[in-house]
């Protein structure tokens, strides 16, 4: 057996005892409510940043290509090409995309757009587009020419709604004469992209002949966008389609655009992570002051067990006991409270929101408009021995020296 008997008995007592100086009992008090904080916060963030990687990963990542295709000379079939990419080992879907900047004006309001040529009906299957639109707006779409489709942000700066029109204006260059003039059609909003995402604010989905009409282009202009199974292994995969068309292709994957922001949660959350790590280290020195008093306290009950034949080995697994409990109460209290701070964090922003009228994020300055949460337990696993580590560790100082106390001297002065 690890510890004996005793050395458990008089451990937990030391630990639920009110006796002793009331320094001691606030250091102990301190010692875990700092391991209840770092605990409790730790979870919270690191769930918070697992759901800006989520968020990335399925919104953003679902709506943008994961390789692009775009073609390198006139003679490019898309509809042949497309055969040949699913074939490709790690692809999961391939959609024609034809990508157009216009400006979307609806009486004095205008927005620069990005214009999305596309085939709803296949891009709804392949892709997360059919999370993010109306099916209604989706049919719409695919059965009318002159429809369009708006992100919720952009259709909000147009002061735009369902069913009435807006003019999208797309340069064209005239052949021969180096000069620009517009291109200007007029469209009917079918519906809006609620995708929680900052493409809400500059996204528009027209049908793929609609905007090769648009763009004054034919089916030599229209790029493939490609979905794979694996999103990091885009370049790779993107590297293979560039080799295996031979040229004709250009790629271009995801992390060429979208990269600088999934590095960058990720960075902010190791660094995040870490900050509050030395939080919670923090906390376990507090165990050790906190033992350090208990051992001035207890000298006579350590000098009497001695003298009862307790070892120092004995004496020592005494405070390794009460830090280890200090640490197990902290650190429980503290993974409850991460937990429902985890789990509520994202509808409690919003209520506060609604409350005072702001928003915290928005999707035109962040990535996205609203404060996600993905709880994963292997982080709650991580934290809580991490925590239950440093804690029981501090307790190894303040034990060798309850162990080095001599009887002799300790009841002489008491």
């Amino acid at each position: 057996m690890i510890f004996n008997p005793y050395s458990v008995f008089i451990g937990a007592r030391y630990t639920g005892s009110r006796r002793g100086s009331r320094l001691t009992t606030f250091l102990s008090r301190t010692a875990i409510t700092g391991l209840v904080i770092g605990v409790a916060l730790l979870i919270l963030v690191l769930s918070v940043m697992n759901g800006f990687e989520r968020e990335m990963r399925e919104r953003i990542l679902g709506l943008i290509p994961h390789v692009n295709l775009f073609p390198s000379d006139e003679h490019s079939d898309w509809q042949t090409t497309a055969q040949r990419v699913e074939k490709v080992p790690g692809v999961v879907s391939v959609t024609p995309l034809l990508q157009l900047n216009a400006m979307v004006v609806n009486g004095e309001q205008v927005a620069t757009t990005l214009v999305f040529g596309i085939d709803p009906q296949r891009e709804a299957r392949a892709t997360a587009l059919g999370h993010f639109i109306a099916p209604a707006a989706i049919d719409k779409l695919a059965g009318d020419a002159q429809a369009i489709v708006l992100g919720r942000g952009l259709a909000q700066k147009l002061g735009v709604n369902s069913g009435e029109r807006v003019t999208v204006v797309v340069p064209d260059t005239a052949a021969g004469s180096g000069q620009l003039r517009p291109r200007i059609v007029r469209f009917t909003v079918v519906g809006t992209i609620a995708s929680g995402t900052e493409l809400d604010e500059s996204l528009a989905l027209l049908r793929l002949d609609a905007a090769q009409q648009l763009g004054g282009s034919g089916d030599e202009s229209v790029a493939l966008r490609v979905m794979v199974r694996d999103l990091f292994a885009a370049p790779r995969i993107a590297s293979e389609l560039w080799r295996e068309l031979g040229g004709h292709y250009y790629a271009s994957d995801w992390t060429v655009s979208q990269g600088n922001l999934y590095s960058a949660i990720q960075l902010s959350k190791q660094l995040v992570g870490m900050m509050l790590a030395i939080i919670i280290a923090v906390a376990a020195f507090n165990v050790v002051s906190a033992l350090v008093l208990v051992v001035n306290d207890k000298q006579s009950d350590i000098a009497i067990l001695r003298s009862q034949g307790a070892t120092s080995s004995g004496i020592i697994k005494i405070f390794l006991v009460q830090g280890f409990l200090v640490g197990l109460i902290g650190t429980a209290i503290g993974v409850v409270c991460g937990v429902l701070l985890s789990l509520v964090v994202t509808d409690l922003v919003a209520a506060l929101e609604h409350l005072l009228h702001i928003q915290f994020l928005k999707a035109d300055v962040y990535p996205i408009s609203y404060l996600p949460s993905d709880l994963r337990w292997p982080d709650v696993l991580r934290v809580a021995l991490t925590a239950l580590a440093m804690s029981t560790l501090a307790a190894l100082y303040p034990a060798w020296r309850a162990a080095k106390v001599q009887p002799a001297q300790a009841l002489r002065y008491d």
